[in-house]
């Protein structure tokens, strides 16, 4: 029945997502190592908040950006220093009976990634602020993001939210617990994009390889702040010794075009502010 209805132009069917078993690359492929990760906290401030389960996925890739095989799977508990909020054990089922007496162990950690090129989360600038607090390999490796590194609404997706995307790929599955979330972004990034048809991995790692600038529109008038917002900067507020500024980051054939906005917009007076060169290794780090 379900094949019926998936070939009829009326029904759309969804699968429930199993996750792949781990199995060698084919060899001679020329294969790469990718890691994907996924964290739950107590919480969003990356300063003080803790993380309370970690998840990944190891996965090989070929050049082209073809998953060709699960390596493994990595899923742990971490014992936070306080309770867990209500909100959050609602939100993930992960309760203090869970988590009580964990502990993640870093040296497996670090085992687990150590031969990865690159590790993937869903909302980069979140996953990696807290991995990095925990496990200092981290800042070393290049990072992607899927949420923000593809243009999902330009490839025919209602939006980046993971549950959107996996439906649109034609799968349901349990949302909220990491290493579940890690599986669910496997089969997205392996789905074929009807617009290039390549996988959407393809498209995140050209995304993920190119150098970007971070353009920071200092002490910019207040009153027009939403001009920015339309732009599309974000607010940094200055507590993680960042610039207490509005920024935004632009591919480098887009600099001069950001100035010109700047100077004619926003500042009226030629004005010259601070830029910084951000590739895989450095975007989306607390350290930036």
């Amino acid at each position: 029945m379900a094949e019926a209805l998936s070939r009829s132009a009326d029904y759309r069917v969804l699968r429930r997502l199993v996750p792949r078993p781990p199995c060698q690359a084919p060899s001679g492929r020329g294969t790469r190592t990718a890691v994907l990760l996924d964290t739950e906290t107590t919480g969003l401030d990356q300063a003080r908040d803790e993380i309370i389960e970690l998840g990944m996925v190891k996965f090989d890739y070929t050049a082209d950006g073809r998953i060709v095989g699960v390596r493994g799977t990595f899923s742990a508990f971490n014992e936070p220093s306080e309770p867990i909020p209500g909100e959050v054990a609602a939100l993930t089922g992960i309760t203090d009976e869970m988590v009580a007496g964990h502990k993640i162990d870093e040296a497996a950690v670090n085992a687990f990634i150590a031969d990865a090129v690159i590790v993937i989360a869903h909302n980069s600038g979140f996953d990696r602020r807290f991995a990095e607090r925990y496990w200092t390999i981290f800042e070393t490796k290049a990072w992607g993001c899927s949420a923000t590194e593809i243009d999902w609404r330009a490839h025919g997706f209602a939006g980046a939210q993971l549950a959107y995307l996996l439906h649109g790929a034609g799968y349901f599955h349990q949302a909220h617990r990491a290493v579940d979330d890690c599986h669910a972004l496997l089969e997205i990034l392996d789905f074929t994009l009807p617009t290039t048809g390549a996988p959407a991995l393809a498209l995140l790692l050209d995304t993920a390889r190119r150098k970007t600038v971070r353009i920071w529109a200092e002490q910019s008038p207040f009153e027009l702040k939403d001009s920015l917002k339309r732009r599309g900067y974000r607010w940094s507020d200055g507590t993680d010794g960042r610039p207490k500024s509005w920024y935004v980051d632009v591919c480098e054939a887009a600099v001069d075009d950001e100035l010109a906005f700047l100077r004619a917009e926003i500042y009226l007076r030629d004005v010259e502010p601070r830029l910084q060169a951000l590739t895989a290794f450095t975007r989306f780090s607390g350290r930036i």
